[in-house]
């Protein structure tokens, strides 16, 4: 994408999700999406496998006894 594509992109976005920028705060939300993306064609080019991320260890909450005759 070309920089007026990532900024008319960024003016889309903030219409639909009802945010009122300015075109200094239109053009830095831009900036960011042509980064981001470039980021991402990079890490696009690396082969990854399940265990590259692992995933989130399960932690559950601690039980809290109810006080007795109470709700």
């Amino acid at each position: 994408m070309t920089d007026d594509e990532f900024t008319r992109y960024a003016r889309s976005a903030c219409t639909l999700l009802g945010l009122n920028l300015g075109a200094a705060d239109h053009a830095a939300v831009a900036t960011h999406l042509a980064r981001n993306a470039q980021i991402a064609q990079v890490l696009g080019t690396v082969a990854l496998d399940a265990a590259d991320e692992p995933a989130e260890i399960y932690r559950p909450a601690p039980l809290v006894q109810p006080a007795p005759g109470g709700l």
